[in-house]
């Protein structure tokens, strides 16, 4: 279903798996040759970011108090200046950043319509979750890419400033207990759309049964991270 998100090139990397504040050589697991070429990780990381400041943005026009307008702003702001260093990074290694990004705008819209909520709470959700998966799933990649994946890393680990959505998806638990059971509901659903964005990202079309044991360890992590996310404001993951 997700072929689209890969291009015709042979991996030339190493996936390895670190904690997000790791700074040396605390490798949780490592397997070679499924991590994507390197323009192909860096297209996807740059039009990631795009992607969750437009929606974003969005949801600062639909949000009524000029109070949550303000912090939300710092999280489209974030999420844009991750874009940007991207984009930088992409311009001195000599590419082209819209010919790289390119290939994964369909989808990638795709995905975010597909995560989208009826609700402006429910999409409040989707960027929080999302963002954090796929945030920890790249920086996981990073180590696969040498000094470029180090700048990436440092990019992806600078502030996101979504602590305005959890302020807001909390306040709004707290006003009715409804909300709770609907935006748990919701956030399971995020899982597995977003856990097929990041299978996707990897360099093999299939896995075989000692490839799979391989990325096990990833998707647990990310798991784990989720279900702290989703604790953090009150809701069951």
């Amino acid at each position: 279903m997700w072929e689209w998100l890969r291009r015709n090139r042979e991996p030339r990397r190493t996936l390895r798996v670190r904690s997000r504040d790791e700074a040396s050589d605390a490798t949780l697991v490592d397997f070679a040759e499924l991590a994507p070429d390197v323009d192909t990780f860096l297209g996807q990381a740059a039009y990631l970011q795009l992607g969750f400041f437009e929606t974003i943005s969005e949801l600062i026009t639909a949000t009524p108090g000029l109070a949550d307008k303000e912090a939300l702003s710092g999280a489209a702001g974030a999420a844009l200046r991750k874009h940007e260093e991207l984009v930088a990074l992409i311009r001195a290694d000599g590419d082209d950043p819209t010919e790289l990004m390119l290939p994964f705008r369909e989808p990638l819209d795709a995905f975010r319509t597909a995560t989208h909520g009826l609700r402006t709470q429910e999409t409040m959700l989707s960027v929080h979750i999302t963002a954090g998966m796929l945030d920890d799933f790249y920086l996981a990649l990073a180590s696969s890419y040498g000094e470029t994946g180090r700048q990436v890393a440092r990019i992806l680990r600078s502030g996101d400033d979504r602590q305005a959505i959890v302020d807001i998806v909390t306040r709004t638990i707290a006003s009715d207990a409804e909300w709770a059971s609907l935006l748990s509901l919701w956030g399971r659903r995020l899982v597995g759309d977003t856990l097929l964005i990041a299978r996707a990202a990897l360099a093999p079309v299939r896995l075989d049964e000692a490839e799979e044991k391989q990325v096990e360890p990833v998707f647990t992590e990310l798991l784990a991270a989720h279900e702290r996310r989703m604790a953090a404001m009150g809701l069951a993951a």
